[in-house]
């Protein structure tokens, strides 16, 4: 039932507040759908979070609060009232509580939810954010599910002790509905869920003769939370460097034609539409640019504006003479700055690398004064490089540590760039290899449970790094290890990190006695 990584889901996206896309916006995405599952109004809200996890020591400072309290609102991700959910819960009269207690979570970033609606009935829910915004509701009440968001869902629950009567009745709406892409069944204690996903939502018509079926006792349903639905019998072009390079050539395809390729196939949309996504997503890349460079306002953080500095110092002649180093260092601070105030930014692939890739991509474009559609260009062929790494590792700091957020945006950036130059597609995967290699290994060790410092530098190190290393691949430079090989070592090295520095802040300069006396003052 796993489907393939979409560039608009997994990899340039979501376009959201920051600071961090697993906990902000994925939180957002768990709480959007835990509302719609909840009948009637919500009244109160408990999280528990394990104290083995990453949450329970970063959820008030990366934002899992407010996310998920903003999807239980029914906030969205880009919302711009996200900041003051908490607030504004309050204010509807929403009872918000957090909990440490161990329950033995599988994944670093779980959330159990106990959801009271207005009349005290009761509902738990048990999600996870696994990366880059991405989901998975694995669990409702007592029963298992998989709900990432990408379909229209639809859980009939079933009340029986005679099991042909519950094959009968699956059997009936399984003719009544139709179309439908997946259907499978759950059982505990003659209690059955009945897990529909279809492309379309189910008619309403539909829905009230299921409703009639006597041993039917609950309905729920959840519309997707992604823009790139999902389909069951999904083909995709190529998924491996060697697929790709083979149906380069066999096409005459550049490394951009290669992405459009591959999303019109995941999405199910023309090449041109992909474009058009591509060409909006970089005119909010460029807004923060520019609203970080202006500078940006907000009490809870570490660092004020500063990308504005660098640019001052740069015009004064007073920085190294590398015009355009300069210039991608002030794009990457300017868009950390803007994710830090709560600003607009997209997730590429995660809020906590958003600034390498407009950074990079944009701060050369700008330089050399280039065509647009050079830029989109480039946007698409580093996208498509995230593709494999979503396929094949993770874009969670939680997971395998900053590697897999800068290591997987540098990795990106890199390829984009030797598009940016007319490069092959070969020279464009050189580069990635190139430029996760050189970062192979970074740990997520957050400053006062705050996405930015080292964030910050990281970003730039990163975006630097991928000019190196697609000039490296430009000038013909052997990398010796495939690409592919390169994203299993990320991943397996990232298995092989210690909890403490994965984002938990209970390990490297998270644990500095500069670092706790920070955020005792934040």
């Amino acid at each position: 039932m796993s489907q393939y990584s979409s560039i608009f889901n997994d990899v340039f996206g979501p376009i959201m507040r920051g600071p961090s896309s697993s906990h902000v916006a994925g939180a957002a995405r768990i709480g959007l759908l835990s509302k719609q599952l909840t009948e009637g109004n919500i009244k109160k809200v408990i999280t528990q979070f394990d104290p083995k996890g990453s949450l329970a020591t970063t959820y008030d400072g990366h934002g899992s609060d407010i996310g998920l309290v903003g999807g239980i609102l029914g906030l969205n991700p880009d919302d711009k009232r996200l900041p003051e959910s908490l607030k504004i819960a309050q204010e509807r009269d929403v009872e918000i509580k957090f909990e440490i207690k161990d329950y033995e979570a599988t994944h670093p970033n779980t959330y159990k939810l106990i959801i009271y609606n207005n009349k005290n009935k009761q509902i738990d829910i048990t999600a996870l954010s696994i990366g880059g915004g991405m989901v998975e509701l694995i669990k409702i009440n007592d029963f298992g599910i998989s709900i990432k968001g990408d379909f229209f869902e639809t859980l009939i629950f079933v009340k029986t002790d005679n099991k042909k009567t519950f094959n009968n009745i699956y059997e009936d709406i399984k003719n009544k509905i139709d179309s439908f892409e997946f259907i499978t069944y759950s059982e505990n204690n003659n209690n059955y869920l009945i897990n529909i996903k279809t492309f379309n939502s189910i008619d309403l018509d539909i829905i009230e003769q299921i409703t009639a079926i006597n041993e039917v006792y609950d309905i729920k349903r959840t519309n997707p939370v992604l823009p790139i639905k999902s389909r069951k019998n999904t083909t995709i072009p190529f998924n491996t460097t060697d697929e790709m390079i083979e149906i380069s050539k066999e096409k005459d395809l550049k490394m951009w034609e290669l992405a459009t390729l591959y999303e019109s196939a995941r999405g199910d949309m023309p090449k041109s539409d992909v474009y058009k996504k591509m060409e909006k997503i970089i005119d909010i890349m460029n807004e923060a640019v520019n609203k970080g460079i202006s500078g940006t306002k907000y009490e809870d953080r570490i660092l004020g504006p500063q990308a504005w500095m660098v640019k001052d110092a740069n015009e004064k002649d007073k920085l190294i003479p590398t015009q355009i180093l300069n210039n991608v260092i002030t794009y990457t601070m300017a868009v950390m700055e803007v994710k830090s105030s709560m600003g607009l930014i997209v997730a590429s692939p995660t809020a906590g690398s958003c600034g390498v890739i407009p950074g990079s991509i944009i701060g050369v474009f700008d330089t050399l004064n280039l065509d647009k559609d050079k830029l989109i260009k480039a946007m698409l062929s580093s996208a498509i490089i995230g593709i494999l790494i979503s396929e094949k590792a993770t874009f969670a700091g939680e997971e395998a540590g900053c590697q897999a957020e800068c290591g997987s945006a540098s990795s990106m950036a890199a390829a984009g760039l030797v598009q940016l130059m007319d490069g092959t597609v070969e020279q464009c995967i050189k580069a990635s290899s190139i430029a996760l290699q050189n970062i192979l290994g970074l740990i997520c060790d957050p400053v006062a449970n705050r996405v930015e410092v080292p964030c910050l530098g990281r970003n730039i190190i990163a975006a630097t790094n991928a000019i190196a290393s697609a000039n490296m691949a430009l000038a013909g430079i052997d990398e010796v290890i495939p690409l592919e090989e390169v994203i299993d070592s990320m991943y397996n090295v990232g298995n092989m990190m210690p909890s403490e520095i994965c984002c938990t802040g209970l390990g490297g300069l998270s644990v500095t006695n500069t670092a706790k006396n920070i955020e005792k003052n934040l």
